[in-house]
């Protein structure tokens, strides 16, 4: 279980904070808003009502214990700056701030922010997956929880073969396809044979529970 923080719990803020929860870590939302922190507050371990654009206040929520800060302040860059800058000044590790627009966004990685996204709620739930699942890179939500998504292989997958691998029978997972890095090149529905190398890219199918096994793998 990782921990995050998320400042503003705005439309974006929100879906982040409820994303980051249901994938079972532990979320705390922050938001001066009494609205806001109420409807989040079933979706995160704990919503707290608080004008995070002060220095002290920042201070006393332990915010450098966190995996990653996620600041969502809505159109109010000022604010969104202030608090990049004091989070930097804290030596928050990860900063991940949500830009209105690029030159936005610049000031904010000048100001100590270490990610920049933009809007939009399927971005909220992308970002969650990266975050909590950080060897699937990009992912394809289908019908019944299968996703296709693209896997960087662990360690104990090198040099030996999908036969050997037998994804299927231990983690009921098919891979599909392998984006190999050098020279660059998709196999498409790659053969029992197939070694798997360093820096390649698994192309995967299956339920999300069985990838989450494939992730927390060495």
């Amino acid at each position: 279980m990782k921990r995050f923080a998320v400042i503003g719990a705005g439309s974006f803020g929100y879906h982040v904070a409820r994303a980051l929860y249901e994938k079972k870590n532990e979320v705390i939302a922050i938001d001066r808003s009494k609205d806001r922190v109420q409807a989040i507050e079933p979706f995160c371990t704990s919503a707290i009502v608080q004008d995070v654009t002060d220095m002290e206040a920042l201070k006393g929520l332990g915010l450098e214990e966190m995996d990653a800060v996620i600041v969502s302040t809505g159109a109010n860059i000022k604010h969104s700056i202030l608090i990049c800058f004091y989070l930097s000044r804290l030596e928050i590790s990860r900063i991940i701030a949500k830009a209105e627009d690029d030159d936005h966004g610049e000031i904010l990685m000048q100001l100590g922010a270490t990610e920049i996204i933009r809007p939009g709620m399927d971005m909220a739930y992308r970002l969650a997956m990266r975050l909590t699942t950080p060897n699937i890179l990009e992912f394809l939500p289908l019908e019944e929880d299968y996703t296709i998504a693209q896997v960087e292989p662990p360690q104990s997958f090198m040099g030996k073969s999908l036969k050997e691998l037998d994804l299927r029978k231990r983690y009921e997972v098919n891979v599909i396809a392998v984006k190999e890095s050098d020279p660059v090149r998709f196999v498409i529905v790659p053969d029992a044979d197939f070694t798997v190398e360093e820096n390649d890219v698994l192309i995967i199918l299956g339920k999300e529970s069985d990838l989450a096994k494939i992730r927390e793998l060495k």
